[in-house]
């Protein structure tokens, strides 16, 4: 059985599936991986009972520092009450990570890469002794046993071209922290081809393991 219907055979076992979406359009009205992403959580809610957390990026998310960088080297017993703080906000992000069964991650394609908001947001959840930590073989992922969803949107990128710097980054970065059962849903080359786009992201998206 591949890993989509292992996870699927587990949740199934379950009661809820806790969903964690992440929006990094920079648009609440017209984004298509807002539009994409609601119908990928739609896809899961006809077989499980979902407990749905968003995090709209649209609504801020802190840039790391370098009181947020000395902070997070301290060892977490010798912090001061200056360096909690500093890292308040990124412990409620990998909180909602580690919580989740399924992220959904909604990522439309600026300038060829991902959002600078949804990087800001990868570099606060992405924390040595977290959601990895270092070992003599090098970074070993801590997430594992969780899926992810990544919903890409681009005007003019061919998803998987060798221009996209998007989805092999996320698809990167997923693994890095341990989620290795990851899959794309793309509506690409909106600007040229926006009707056989977005039935393809559709198809894709009834096509998900359940």
């Amino acid at each position: 059985m591949d890993m989509a219907g292992s996870f699927a055979k587990e949740k199934a076992m379950s009661n809820t599936l806790k969903i964690l979406r992440i929006e990094s359009s920079m648009r609440r009205e017209g984004s298509m991986t807002r539009e994409l992403t609601a119908k990928a959580i739609a896809h899961l809610e006809q077989s499980h009972d979902v407990e749905l957390v968003t995090r709209d990026l649209l609504d801020g998310v802190d840039l790391i520092d370098e009181a947020w960088l000395m902070a997070n080297w301290t060892p977490a017993d010798q912090r001061s009450d200056e360096a909690l703080a500093a890292l308040r906000a990124s412990d409620e992000l990998v909180r909602e990570v580690k919580e989740a069964d399924v992220l959904v991650i909604g990522a439309p394609v600026y300038n060829f890469s991902i959002p600078g908001a949804l990087k800001a947001w990868i570099d606060q959840i992405a924390r040595a002794g977290e959601t990895f930590r270092y070992t003599e073989n090098g970074p070993v992922g801590l997430l594992e046993g969780k899926r992810a969803i990544i919903v890409l949107a681009t005007g003019g990128t061919p998803i998987g071209s060798d221009i996209d710097y998007a989805s092999d980054y996320l698809k990167h970065i997923m693994g890095f922290i341990g989620i290795t059962d990851v899959e794309l849903v793309y509506a690409d080359r909106l600007m040229a081809q926006a009707d056989e786009a977005k039935s393809q992201a559709l198809d894709q998206i009834g096509k998900l393991a359940a």
